[in-house]
């Protein structure tokens, strides 16, 4: 039997290990197999200048290239390590599923190398997926837990790589002390092919249909999704709200004794952390949960205290009340935390009109919580869609919606869900432009929001689609946003003055 399809320590001496892509996890996988005396070949589909200066690293640390063919299986492989963006349906995954070889993603990578700290012990992961709101759960968790005076890693899909935080202080990985704790965005591309992770404590969040291309179907996306609970030793964390999260966790294998911990925007049960008269509360880690709760802060803790950002923070809460952080670290790591550019931003108040930047909001589900947040908004929408469908999103909020200002590729989908599901909903329709009109566009798309806004609605950038038709990123997008917002307010006060 291959030493690789079974759960548990491997030896990678002179094991012939296939490592594809030559980006920053297949390089980083590349040198930690090598320093453990892996035979490495290291693939990738492109040939090109960059990509051969980065794939020299592996080179020069002793792996054989193979560039510009990321299709076919090498003889001889033994174990097959593939970055998170590739699909199951690769032509060289479905060779190393007929050939009998066991693949690997970065994340079990990662958990196979990991080595134990000084006491004995191993740094615990505190896992968190979810369709949204990943990333901003992962930062709260990091924050309260530097507040709790924890040396912590947020890493995984959020920049940097679960196997480099592994691996600080080991060979083939970053100099520096190793980590007491790892909190970890794992996307279903990094769920699909882990298979043996077993963490403290994971949370998913929510779950609406996202990434279908890539698994398959929805049912293997939630699938995936699922993963983040198999295994899991002390803290099951689901979303009360979302019967998705809470049928994932009943169904879970989990290690005996773990316990399903539940969070709501209401009044928390037995085992859960919720919301009390605006005062986060856990009855899930205190003594005598029947009849106590801990206080872990206030809702005007949570910056922005929008609802799902509230949800974020409890998520974040439970997974640190879980490792045993106290009450006070909660609160001060709220306060302490900031979110990320492109997240729900305020940009500027022009005539008593708030105009919002959450770009980051690249599908359905997350606009839905974005544009929930406020009472009435003009959207601006469109992009690439992803396969996405927008009835839903257009329906729940059709009476928030003062008009909707629409650009990008396949704004036409969104358009078509508004004339379904919000007739008397009005619609600028901008175009799909190529990217070195995107910034006239936005412009135009800003000035036309403000024609439909009146005091108190807010102008939200939530395009429920990705950015990438006309901007470089979401980021971009968001960025471009907001310069046509400071440059009309900019324009506006200076005829104020004439």
């Amino acid at each position: 039997m291959n030493q690789f399809a079974a759960p548990g320590p491997v030896q990678f001496d002179g094991a012939a290990v296939t490592v594809v892509g030559a980006r920053v996890v297949g390089l980083s996988a590349s040198a930690a197999l090598l320093a453990r005396g892996a035979r490495v070949t290291l693939l990738d589909r492109y040939d090109d200048e960059a990509t051969t200066a980065r794939a020299a690293q592996a080179a020069a640390q002793g792996a054989t290239l193979r560039l510009g063919d990321d299709e076919t299986l090498p003889a001889g492989t033994e174990l097959l390590v593939v970055s998170p963006g590739m699909p199951p349906s690769s032509p060289i995954v479905a060779a190393a599923r007929a050939a009998g070889v066991p693949i690997w993603g970065d994340a079990e990578l990662a958990w196979r190398l990991r080595a134990p700290l000084a006491d004995g012990s191993y740094a615990p992961w505190l896992v968190v997926t979810g369709t949204n709101g990943k990333s901003t759960t992962v930062r709260m968790a990091e924050s309260m837990l530097r507040q709790a005076g924890k040396a912590v890693a947020a890493c995984g899909n959020i920049g940097y790589p679960v196997l480099d935080a592994v691996l600080r202080g080991q060979a083939g990985g970053e100099d520096g002390e190793p980590f007491e704790v790892l909190v970890i965005e794992l996307s279903s591309y990094q769920l699909h092919w882990s298979s043996t992770l077993s963490p403290l404590a994971s949370v998913v969040l929510n779950i609406a249909p996202d990434h279908i291309d890539w698994h398959g179907s929805y049912a293997d996306y939630v699938a995936a999704k699922g993963r983040a609970y198999e295994n899991c030793q002390l803290a099951a964390v689901y979303n009360a709200a979302d019967l998705e999260t809470v049928r994932l966790v009943e169904e879970a294998d989990v290690v005996e004794g773990c316990r399903a911990i539940g969070f709501t925007l209401g009044a928390p049960g037995l085992s859960m952390l919720g919301v009390v008269d605006g005062i986060l509360a856990d009855r899930a880690f205190v003594p005598d949960r029947r009849t106590n709760a801990a206080e872990l802060g206030t809702v005007y803790d949570v910056e922005p205290h929008a609802p799902h950002n509230i949800e974020n923070a409890l998520a974040a809460a439970a997974l640190v009340r879980a490792y045993g952080v106290e009450p006070t670290a909660v609160r001060d790591g709220l306060r302490e935390f900031r979110p990320e550019p492109h997240r729900i931003a305020w940009v500027a108040t022009l005539d008593g009109v708030d105009f919002v930047d959450d770009s980051k909001a690249t599908n359905p589900h997350a606009a839905s919580a974005s544009i929930g947040a406020y009472d009435h908004v003009v959207w601006l929408a469109g992009g690439l869609a992803k396969g996405a469908d927008f009835d839903d999103l257009v329906e729940r909020h059709a009476k928030r919606l003062r008009g909707a200002v629409l650009f990008g590729a396949e704004r036409h989908l969104v358009a078509e869900a508004l004339r379904r599901r919000a007739p008397e909903v009005p619609v600028i329709d901008l175009g799909g432009p190529g990217p070195d009109q995107a910034a006239a566009v936005m412009a135009e798309a800003v000035a036309a929001a403000r024609t439909m806004a009146v005091s108190g609605d807010t102008v939200l950038l939530a395009p429920a689609c990705a950015s990438m038709d006309m901007f470089t990123s979401y980021g971009q997008r968001g960025d471009v946003f907001a310069e046509a917002v400071r440059e009309m307010k900019a324009k506006t006060a200076g005829e104020a003055e004439k």
